[in-house]
């Protein structure tokens, strides 16, 4: 049952008392812990980060090991378009609705999960509808939004719609208590502020004054002295019919928009609760490392927790080594000598020791550079962690494990 996983594994950790969803007061992992203790201690685990860094990975491993390793109900949440996650689960698609990973996916690896691993992919069209159904205030205006022609186009094709409705999905995912943890793969860090935003920024939207100047001609037949002029330039402009068409739609919505801003608000304070931690992934690319700083700034700005910093694709550790510098440097310098020993063709024997001994020194030079990098990251999370460059790609549950027990190291 949800929450049996997390009082167990703080027992077994000693990261203190564990408290009901919702309560005032929820453990929190101390600075310098471990991607599993921070996971352990969550019910949310929101990834960010530039594109192309690894985040849906990172995502889909953090909550394939909690599912193994922690026991309870683990869902992975994607938001972003891309459609990866579904062959490496082993699913066949993933929509709105959550959909179960079958054990016999683990098992193809020899792994025999404690808990249950679930997956959802969000549908924006889908999630509006059923936010609409549920919150409108009778069903004659549940129908009239669900057939405006500006809801369709907004919830299709409006950027920030598709921000907004991921945090509702997100809020009301967790508000049913079905999932101990709940791990959240979001699109590009640039629209991951967007994101975080959302719920704030759509409130304000429909509120604003240009919305109440569109509506106000519609809802009384006595258009005032001081709106008319605005209302024909209008009509001249966009066409009666698009103002009738928005003019309507903002006022059915209006009968929502108490719902909306006590939604946006308690989605505000889940994010900031300590309940709430976010993983930030990146790559040692000096892009990303600047897009990153900048995103940790705006995570730590808002008052959010920073749980964890991925730095994915690096160097395996033996590269950094100096006595594994110092033996190359030993084999470029004996390449001649070594090549007659082990006859053949001696030049090309030599001049292949020479590359690869002049290849480990140039991958030395880069993966002291990147121990330097992750040391600077440090003292901005509680968690910093590393994942080398793999062969191949992510595409199946054993792969993700394996990225994800180098996240547990």
């Amino acid at each position: 049952m949800p929450g049996v996983r997390r009082r167990y594994l703080r027992e077994m950790t000693g990261q203190g008392e564990v408290t009901e969803r919702g309560s005032k007061t929820q453990a929190h992992p101390p600075r310098g812990g471990s991607f599993e203790g921070l996971l352990a201690s969550r019910e949310i685990a929101i990834t960010c980060g530039p594109g192309g860094v690894g985040k849906t990975t990172t995502a889909a491993a953090a909550a394939a090991m909690a599912a193994c390793r922690h026991g309870g109900r683990v869902l992975v949440l994607t938001v972003d378009p891309a459609r990866r996650l579904a062959g490496a689960l082993g699913l066949s698609g993933i929509g709105n609705e959550e959909r179960r990973v079958p054990d016999e996916a683990f098992r193809a690896w020899g792994v025999v999960p404690r808990g249950e691993l679930w997956a959802a992919m969000l549908d924006t069209k889908q999630s509006w509808d059923s936010l609409i159904r549920r919150h409108a205030p009778d069903a004659r205006t549940r129908d009239q939004i669900l057939a405006n022609p500006l809801y369709r186009n907004i919830t299709g094709r409006f950027v920030q719609s598709h921000d907004y409705i991921a945090m509702e999905r997100l809020f009301e995912i967790h508000s049913e208590g079905t999932y101990d943890l709940i791990v959240v793969d979001t699109p590009p860090s640039r629209h991951a502020i967007d994101f975080l935003d959302a719920p704030r920024r759509m409130a304000e939207f429909f509120s604003s004054k240009l919305l109440r100047w569109l509506i106000a001609p519609y809802r009384s037949r006595l258009v005032n002295i001081a709106s008319r002029p605005f209302s024909q330039v209008a009509d001249r402009l966009l066409g009666t019919q698009f103002l009738v068409d928005i003019s309507e739609f903002f006022v059915l919505f209006q009968s929502l928009y108490d719902g909306f801003v006590q939604r946006a608000e308690a989605v505000s304070r889940l994010l900031r609760a300590r309940r709430t931690s976010f993983i930030v992934v990146t790559t040692l690319e000096s892009a990303s490392v600047q897009e990153v700083e900048s995103l940790t700034r705006e995570i730590q700005k808002r008052g959010l927790h920073l749980g964890a910093i991925v730095l994915n694709k690096v160097l395996p550790e033996y590269f950094a080594s100096a006595m594994l510098a110092q033996t190359a440097r030993e084999l470029a310098d004996r390449a001649g000598s070594v090549s007659q020993s082990l006859g053949g063709e001696p030049d090309l024997t030599e001049r292949v020791l020479r590359e690869i001994a002049d290849s480990f020194l140039n991958f030395n030079v880069v993966a002291r550079r990147e121990a330097k990098q992750q040391q600077e990251f440090r003292p901005a999370s509680d968690v910093v962690t590393t994942v080398p460059w793999l062969d191949g790609d992510v595409s199946d549950i054993g792969t993700l494990l394996r990225v994800g027990e180098r996240l547990w190291e």
